[in-house]
C-alpha cells in the first residue's frame, strides 16, 4: 500500500481532478482509495433514519452496512483532538495506492494543485513535501515538475513515481508533530 497526497485551497481542482485520476489508475489495473479532509462539520447520516438516530441517542459508533456497501461513522467528543493522517491511514484496507485529499501541512509526498482563477496562493512553496505541481498556468522557477492540470496521464505517472510506502509514512508521521494549518494568507 503506498500514499501520495493532492494538495490545494478549495476551489483549486482536486476533486475534479479526483474524478479523471481515479479511473485512469484503474485501467492501468490498481486498486484505488482516498482519503478526504475537511475543515468543516459534515454529515453523511440523514435525520428521520435509524442509524442517524443511534448516533443522535449517543452512539460513539455507528456502522451501517448493507449488499453492495458500509459506512462507519465514528463521533469525536466536544473538544477532542482532530484524528490525525496517521491514525486516519491505518484504518483503510489495504489497496494498492491511497490518494490524500487535504491534509496539506502533514509531510507525505504531495502533488499540489494550483488553478489561477482561483486567486489563490501557490502552494509548493508553503507545503512540506510537494514532489510535482498540477496546474493551468505555468509555475517559472517551481523546483518541482510541473504538468498540465489537465494532463491526468501525466498527473498518475507523478503520483506512482513518487507515492510513498504506507509503513514508511506511518513511521515518519509517528515522530512528526501534528502540524499546524497552513493559510491562503500571505506571511511575511
Amino acid at each position: 500500500m503506498r500514499v501520495i497526497g493532492l494538495a490545494g485551497w478549495s476551489g483549486a481542482g482536486k476533486t475534479t481532478l479526483l474524478r479523471k485520476l481515479i479511473p485512469a489508475l484503474g485501467a492501468r489495473g490498481l486498486s484505488v482509495s482516498t482519503l478526504k479532509h475537511a475543515h468543516h462539520a459534515f454529515d453523511i447520516d440523514q435525520p428521520g433514519k435509524d442509524s442517524h438516530a443511534h448516533r443522535e441517542a449517543g452512539a460513539r459508533e455507528v456502522l451501517i452496512a448493507s449488499a453492495r456497501r458500509f459506512a462507519l461513522v465514528h463521533e469525536i467528543p466536544e473538544g477532542a483532538e482532530e484524528p490525525p493522517l496517521g491514525a486516519l491511514l491505518e484504518r483503510l484496507s489495504p489497496v494498492d495506492l491511497v490518494i490524500v485529499e487535504g491534509f496539506k501541512a502533514y509531510p507525505h509526498p504531495k502533488i499540489a494543485i494550483h488553478r489561477e482563477a482561483n486567486g489563490k496562493p501557490h502552494l509548493h512553496d508553503r507545503a512540506p513535501n510537494v514532489r510535482a505541481i498540477a496546474s493551468d498556468v505555468p509555475v517559472p522557477g517551481a523546483g518541482v515538475p510541473v504538468v498540465a492540470l489537465d494532463d491526468v496521464e501525466a498527473i498518475a505517472e507523478i503520483a506512482l513515481r513518487e507515492a510513498m510506502a504506507r509503513d514508511a509514512l506511518l513511521a515518519l508521521l509517528a515522530r512528526s508533530p501534528v502540524p499546524a494549518r497552513l493559510s491562503a494568507r500571505a506571511t511575511a
